[in-house]
């Protein structure tokens, strides 16, 4: 990619940057516990500065080699990890609970960070977990990823057309109450349609894109567009190069799946959820587990392998002469406001 011109780097850099998925904590919970927050602040930082990126959601997602026994317990290790980096590295980070602390962060110049669950295989059917998890800090979540929980059937579960089990739909009201947002990203087409039946709060999709641009099952139809738009809700557009086209990987082919969300759901509705992976699998011990699904001989698309390549994205939107009132909420905007009304928001204590 050739370097981003005077113009959009300098919108970049004035914009609030909110990146909805990245799994470093991947990365981080695999260092012995007192290299952690020295590994974040030496090799996570720096990317998320060169990016821009002002508020970063981590997702906690375990792999298979931890399910079903082990789980809880590398849930909490994440969590854990989560909480010492941003002990650790105080001076450039916020763990943040809520939508003001996220602002104050911003205010004082540092990273927000936001923790989340992807799949809550933690969870099984003890729903009352979410509470806890509450209390750790969890502030979304995501019911499954591409497979079967007890909460609801992932995307790559769509043949069964399983909605929400029992679990699921109890799972629905106590995070609504307890002020943990909601994720469609993963789960299975049925189950989307059923949550989206439930839920009586914004919710969002972390890192998914437009089906009608590029036909997989991660992707979001445009009815589904339109309906996290009706919640309120923000759809982070993912850049996961099997997921955007099946052949042409460019940044330029993932600028279509975000006007094209925008077209459909609205501009105020559609933001950034990347999932980078090079740096994911390339510090993983079996790399190939955690590209499965993906089928591309390249899962990355040049120019946006990291967080350092987000300013690329803004490039694209500037070439094809979209304005800084248009990029700025796609950059981070829209989740800021939605985060700033709604996380961690009890039921009782929302506005309407």
């Amino acid at each position: 990619m050739p370097e981003t011109s005077p113009v959009a780097r300098s919108l970049h850099e004035r914009s609030i940057v909110v990146d909805a998925h990245n799994d470093l904590l991947m990365t981080c919970v695999r260092q012995p516990v007192a290299e952690q927050g020295r590994y974040f602040r030496e090799h996570w930082l720096p990317q998320l500065h060169a990016g821009g990126v002002g508020v970063q959601v981590l997702p906690v997602f375990i792999e298979a080699e931890f399910r079903p026994d082990g789980a809880l317990r590398q849930t909490l290790r994440m969590l854990e990890a989560g909480w010492r980096i941003a002990e650790h590295c105080a001076d450039e980070v916020r763990l943040c609970l809520t939508g003001a602390e996220i602002d104050d962060a911003i205010r004082l110049g540092k990273t927000a960070l936001v923790l989340a669950m992807e799949g809550c295989a933690a969870v099984g059917t003890d729903v009352e977990l979410f509470g806890l998890l509450h209390r750790l800090g969890v502030r979304i979540a995501s019911f499954t990823h591409f497979g079967r929980t007890m909460l609801a059937d992932g995307s790559a579960e769509d043949g069964a057309g399983g909605r929400l089990t029992a679990s699921g739909v109890e799972a629905v009201a106590a995070c609504e109450q307890l002020g943990i947002m909601l994720d469609v990203s993963h789960l299975g087409a049925a189950s989307t349609d059923h949550l989206l039946e439930l839920a009586t709060r914004p919710l969002i999709a972390s890192h998914s894109s437009a089906y009608a641009v590029r036909a997989h099952h991660r992707n979001l139809t445009d009815e589904r567009l339109r309906a996290i738009a009706a919640l309120g809700g923000v759809v982070g557009i993912n850049v996961l190069a099997n997921f955007i086209d099946e052949c042409e990987h460019t940044v330029s082919r993932v600028a279509d799946h975000i006007e094209h969300a925008a077209k459909v759901a609205g501009e105020d509705h559609v933001g950034l959820g990347p999932d980078f992976i090079r740096e994911i699998s390339d510090s993983l011990s079996r790399p190939g587990e955690y590209e499965w699904g993906l089928r591309a001989s390249r899962p990355y698309i040049p120019g946006l392998e990291g967080p350092s390549g987000l300013p690329n994205i803004t490039e694209e939107l500037v070439r094809r002469g979209w304005t800084a009132h248009r990029i700025q909420p796609v950059l981070g905007l829209n989740f800021h406001r939605l985060f700033a009304r709604e996380l961690g928001v009890p039921g009782a204590d929302r506005a309407g």
